[in-house]
């Protein structure tokens, strides 16, 4: 079966967002572009952990590469807008693999389908403080050659608006119970510090 390569190389908009209520939002990545909308599925902790390899990326890319990195600045970069309509998921996310290419000095996410073998999201990326930051694709991918994926090519300063964003989307969820850090839920929760008894 032929797998699809949604490729925004840059896209007008890249963003993470929500459908549905605090304590039942789907999570999604929408990327905009050429006048194609694509969204792909995934989970909360995907979000939370992308947005902070990324920020760890642009850190390692300024240290290593002397890539002038944007100065955070949320009221200039900030995308309140919801996400483009209709949402239709392409597919649920399984890997996502970060790349720094040097040469154009842009972020590359990769968001790859998840396949059968996948029990569990998991996030991809360059661990090795040895190994250079690039993209390294093909070869070494096989086993996802025939996953439908999502890759798209950020400048630093609009990978800090994503960062700023997911960071937001995240928060915006249900508030945490002081007492045990588990998501409130409107009509309260059994809380394991109570002994099961409703906060």
């Amino acid at each position: 079966m032929t797998h699809q390569v949604h490729a925004f190389e840059p896209p007008e908009r890249f963003v993470a967002g929500t459908v549905g209520e605090p304590g039942d939002r789907t999570f999604f990545l929408q990327a905009r572009g050429g006048g194609r909308v694509v969204s792909v599925a995934l989970e909360k902790v995907q979000v939370t952990l992308l947005a902070e390899k990324l920020e760890e990326l642009l850190t390692e890319a300024g240290r290593r590469f002397g890539v002038e990195l944007p100065e955070t600045s949320p009221l200039a970069i900030a995308d309140n807008e919801p996400l483009d309509t209709p949402v239709d998921e392409e597919f649920r996310v399984g890997t996502l693999g970060l790349a720094f290419d040097v040469d154009t000095s842009t972020v590359v996410i990769e968001a790859i389908e998840a396949g059968e073998a996948d029990a569990e999201s998991e996030l991809g990326g360059d661990e090795d403080d040895d190994a250079p930051i690039e993209d390294e694709d093909d070869e070494d991918d096989e086993p996802d050659d025939d996953l439908d994926r999502l890759r798209v090519r950020l400048t630093p300063e609009a990978t800090r608006a994503f960062i700023h964003r997911a960071r937001r989307v995240v928060a915006a969820g249900r508030p945490p119970c002081p007492l045990c850090g588990q998501p409130l839920d409107p009509a309260g929760h059994l809380c394991p510090r109570h002994n099961g008894y409703h906060r």
